[in-house]
């Protein structure tokens, strides 16, 4: 029997439910005052407009199945065009523009678009560099058309059409692809299929028990795409969403008191900087029922700083997973900051919770190749660090067009269910809580020993002076030399002496007592989608060229 689904229903029963609650606010300038101005429109005026954007795709050539680029940022006309694409069954490749022009292009490239939707300044960048355009025959200007030719969204959405029909999509046909940000190697297109997201809708709602009242602050656009499914309000921050790292407090903190926002996305380096000015004036936000923290692991002591505005009910969750598979397992701050806090300091690793609802989860031996079946010989014991790998309907089955990036990531089980190897490394504690211990391929592996990014890490971020600091490895593969760098909370004058605090800090504990190279580094390179994850690669090449290797 054919299962169908499709987000867009989900939009629809919601619009008759709360037809006049806001779907989306935008921050649309400021008054003589400096007070904030907002546009808005309503679930039923979203749903509404949709259907006649659906109709207008569908009569000049975007149709079911057609792969279309969306260079659309974070506000009204973004919402309308990709509920509308899923009316028609149109399928989404989206690619953070964060990710720089050149590695942006190629994945536009490798999707093999029919279509584009965008801006007029992506559709200059699309004149500019014609030959990754080569396969698209249909393009929709957000905007004024211009010499972009084509036609504008303005123009297909102008003829009314009361509830378009829906295209009958079904639970395994493709609905998006995302690419990843290629944080820790090349991009990849995450082909997700309708029946993933409607299982990543369901395990949201569940798990952060999400009620109808809610008003959300998305500060990752993508994460916003779910709100008005899920009957919340979106309320679009005044930020660059590919900066979070450079967010500006007072106006997170001013959208939040101006909308009584109950539900807040925030990256770790975001959290941090609100964090910090929050703790530093005093600052309360009542409204906030959860906070949701993901992208990078998020130390206990951020969690501590943010905690200071919060009420004592209101928790910080770290859902953990990846654009593959997201979210798989959680735990929230009260747990974190009254058990766990203290061991992940003693380099136990980051404890990331437990399976979210039907998830399942599976530690394997610490193997580079692919695996071709999961078999029961390939699980480590508990308190054994292993490779992750996940099982459930919200978790991706395959890459787009890219069948070694297959082989590497899925496993077929002896029943043909597909696991995604997470590509990180864990440990299963005896309340079946998961301790996150860095990215298989960071490891270092010494000959005498193997070093775990986390654990290693979290002893020199204990002393006062580090912000933070990265471990990498250079040398032949099986044999590398550790090394260590380090991030300041502040410039000091005396680095020598401080290396040598470091170094004597390393030899007292046996995690790092094989560790004799520190070297301190201004700031660390980071990815580019949450601004959180360290970019140990590059690290390694300063290693080697300061160890003149």
């Amino acid at each position: 029997m054919t299962k169908f689904t499709n987000i867009s229903l989900s939009l629809k029963k919601t619009a008759e439910r709360y037809p006049y609650k806001r779907a989306v606010v935008y921050p649309n300038g400021r008054d003589k005052n400096g007070r904030v101005l907002y546009s808005q429109i309503t679930l039923s005026q979203l749903n509404t407009l949709s259907d006649n954007l659906a109709y207008g795709l569908e009569n000049i050539g975007i149709t079911r199945g057609m792969r279309t680029i969306v260079m659309i940022p974070p506000g009204m006309e973004f919402f309308i065009t990709m509920f509308a694409m899923f009316k028609v069954g149109a399928v989404p490749v989206v690619v953070d523009p964060g990710m720089g022009i050149s590695r942006m292009l190629q994945c536009l490239q490798q999707g093999r678009p029919k279509a584009f939707i965008g801006i007029e300044k992506a559709h200059l960048l699309r004149t500019l560099k014609p030959k990754y355009f080569k396969t698209v025959k249909h393009w929709v200007t957000v905007g004024k058309k211009w010499f972009w030719g084509g036609h504008t969204l303005n123009q297909l959405m102008s003829h009314e059409r009361d509830d378009f029909s829906r295209a009958q999509t079904t639970w395994d046909e493709t609905a998006a692809i995302v690419f990843t940000t290629g944080s820790t190697g090349p991009a990849k297109g995450v082909v997700y299929t309708h029946g993933n997201f409607d299982a990543q809708i369901k395990q949201i709602q569940a798990h952060f028990k999400i009620e109808p009242d809610e008003i959300d602050l998305p500060t990752f656009p993508l994460f916003a795409l779910f709100d008005p499914v899920l009957g919340m309000t979106a309320i679009i921050p005044d930020m660059n969403p590919t900066r979070p790292a450079m967010v500006n407090p007072i106006k997170i903190i001013e959208a939040i008191e101006n909308h009584g926002v109950t539900n807040m996305f925030a990256s770790p380096a975001l959290l941090n900087r609100v964090g910090k000015y929050g703790q530093e004036n005093e600052i309360k936000l009542p409204s906030l029922r959860r906070v949701v923290s993901a992208g990078a692991p998020v130390s206990p002591s951020n969690i501590e700083q943010f905690s200071t505005m919060l009420s004592e009910k209101t928790q910080i969750h770290t859902p953990y997973g990846a654009t593959e598979a997201v979210p798989i397992i959680s735990i929230g701050s009260h747990e974190i900051l009254s058990q766990t806090k203290h061991l992940s300091e003693q380099g136990f690793g980051m404890c990331i919770g437990r399976p979210i609802e039907n998830t399942a989860i599976r530690l394997l031996k610490i193997i580079d190749d692919p695996i071709t079946q999961l078999r029961d010989s390939l699980m480590v014991p508990k308190n054994q660090v292993g490779e992750i790998a996940v099982q459930a309907d919200l978790v991706t089955q395959h890459y787009f067009n890219n069948r070694e990036a297959d082989l590497l990531a899925k496993i077929p089980d002896s029943n043909g269910t597909i696991w995604h190897r997470m590509g990180d490394l864990g440990w299963e504690d005896s309340k079946g809580r998961i301790w996150f211990c860095g990215r298989k391929n960071h490891r270092v592996t010494t000959g005498k020993e193997t070093l775990f990014t986390i654990p290693v890490e979290a002893i020199f971020n204990n002393h006062e002076k580090v912000l933070r600091s990265a471990l990498t490895g250079v040398g032949p593969k099986a044999n590398q030399i550790p090394v260590i760098f380090i991030e300041l909370k502040l410039k000091i004058i005396n680095e020598k002496a401080l290396i040598q605090e470091l170094i004597t800090l390393a030899k007292s504990n046996p995690l790092t007592a094989g560790i004799e190279h520190i070297f301190i580094e201004k700031s660390f390179p980071v990815d580019i989608r949450h601004n959180s994850k360290i970019f140990r690669e590059k690290l390694a090449v300063k290693a080697k060229n300061k160890l003149k290797l």
